[in-house]
């Protein structure tokens, strides 16, 4: 299993990818707000409340793993999406994969995207769906990531 950072990390320190110049490097960290349970947060606001599999009104790391990657399709996809099937289409990606308990790792992770096409011939269709997939491949950060795999280091800031 990778290792995990322990303080508060920016995405600079995550990633050798460009961070946007007009604003400062989002940070990101969690709390433990209970037993078992953390929120995550962001320096724009943003929450999340993690904990174990079971508590009730709380994600788990790895359904918010699965979360991310049909996010990180989801907004990869919406710009040729919307290109051709205006700004207001409906769009759904549903991601699954049962962890391996015995190593601790997700071996596969399977997305759905469920989009409606009924307008669509099947000729424009494919080629729509040739586009989106090359989308996602291309700009999808998490799915990169997790197909490739990635280095992670852990630290830690102790009082002593």
């Amino acid at each position: 299993m990778a290792d995990q950072t322990a303080a508060p990390v920016t995405n600079a320190a995550v990633s050798n990818a460009a961070a946007p110049t007009s604003a400062e490097p989002t940070t990101l960290w969690a709390e433990r707000t209970g037993t078992r349970e953390y929120t995550g947060r962001s320096s724009r606001g943003a929450e999340v409340l993690i904990g174990s599999q079971g508590v009730p009104g709380r994600f788990t790391p790895g359904e918010l793993l699965k979360i991310a990657l049909a996010a990180c399709s989801g907004l990869s996809a919406d710009f040729p999406l919307s290109r051709r099937l205006g700004d207001n289409f409906d769009a759904t990606i549903r991601v699954s994969g049962d962890p391996d308990r015995e190593n601790e790792v997700y071996p596969q992770l399977d997305e759905v995207f469920e989009l409606d096409l009924s307008e669509l011939d099947d000729e424009a269709r494919e080629r729509l769906l040739v586009t989106v997939t090359r989308a996602i491949d291309k700009v999808c950060t998490v799915g990169r990531t997790l197909k490739s795999g990635t280095k992670v280091t852990l630290s830690f800031e102790v009082d002593a």
